[in-house]
């Protein structure tokens, strides 16, 4: 995909982001009791990242 230079940028900005907060979400999350409500949000982190990164190329 040819995206212009800013808004790449952006997007990249955008995933790091993302990837931050998952990373922090994972990270604070005990792993004996993970609640639905939190399965659901890191599965739409993961999803929101893989479309940044098919938006990137």
């Amino acid at each position: 995909m040819n995206t212009p230079s800013s808004e790449r940028e952006a997007l990249q900005k955008e995933l790091e982001k993302k990837e931050r907060l998952l990373a922090d979400l994972e990270a604070s999350l005990p792993a004996h009791s993970i609640r639905p409500h939190q399965i659901q949000r890191i599965e739409e982190l993961e999803e929101e990242i893989r479309r940044l990164k098919e938006r990137l190329g």
